[in-house]
């Protein structure tokens, strides 16, 4: 049956998606694959279905935020997928994580609400730990920069208590921040997904976000190579998930 927001039914299942945010990070994904077929473009949510060494992979992106994400990960279940790993981009609230850098999601603080809504906060927004120990498996095989360790998914970059609250979770050790890692985890989870989340980091500490965005949309050569390392590392360890499953 298709599906009400992505437009996807069985007939273009795969056992893996990769999820970024910005539809024009799927132009991106297919040229990582195969044998790549463009499919919908649905609202938020543009996909494509290609191969990697093979292996079918869905590429869907889902907007901004985690209710957009929340709704990918239940209506891709429904048609056979299994693995989905978010690639995104975040902030870094710790010195030491370089434009382009990988942030490698071991776990997610939930402040945001997606989450709130499929069960109590002090359950704990967790990634599959066998996907994970691949996305650092692959990073590192691969050459690629990356950091490893707990991130923060929030609501809103314009609130007015944003600096205040990016300097508590700092101060606490965590490495950056996005929006949508803990609903994928905790939403991905719930439903017995395979979830795991990569980030490239688009703002360095200290910076100002408005500025260092308007930078990466520009497309600034480190962040653009910082999206493709992300990719690469993400589709590896999903392969690698695959040959195990």
């Amino acid at each position: 049956m298709k599906q009400a927001h992505i437009q996807l039914d069985e007939s273009a299942s795969a056992p893996c998606a990769l999820m970024p945010g910005d539809p024009k990070r799927v132009d991106v994904i297919a040229e990582c694959l195969d044998d790549v077929q463009e499919l919908t473009f649905n609202r938020e949510y543009r996909s494509i279905i290609g191969t990697y060494k093979g292996m079918k992979v869905i590429g869907i992106s889902t907007g901004m935020g985690g209710s957009s994400v929340a709704i990918a990960i239940e209506e891709l279940r429904n048609i056979g997928v299994h693995t989905m790993m978010r690639i995104g981009s975040a902030g870094a609230l710790q010195e030491g994580i370089d434009l382009g850098d990988l942030v490698i999601c071991e776990a997610a603080v939930r402040d945001e609400g997606t989450s709130k809504c499929y069960i109590d906060p002090i359950y704990p927004a967790a990634p599959d730990y066998r996907l994970i120990n691949h996305c650092v498996e692959a990073a590192r095989d691969l050459g690629f920069e990356y950091h490893v360790g707990v991130v923060l998914s929030h609501e809103s970059f314009y609130y007015d208590e944003d600096a205040q609250d990016t300097l508590k979770w700092s101060k606490k050790g965590v490495l950056a921040t996005d929006f949508e890692t803990a609903a994928l985890y905790t939403v991905g989870r719930l439903r017995n997904v395979h979830t795991a989340s990569i980030l490239n980091n688009v703002v360095l500490w200290g910076e100002n976000t408005e500025d260092s965005i308007g930078s990466y949309q520009e497309g600034a050569q480190r962040t653009a190579e910082g999206e493709r390392r992300e990719i690469l590392t993400a589709l590896e360890a999903m392969y690698r998930l695959e040959q195990k499953l």
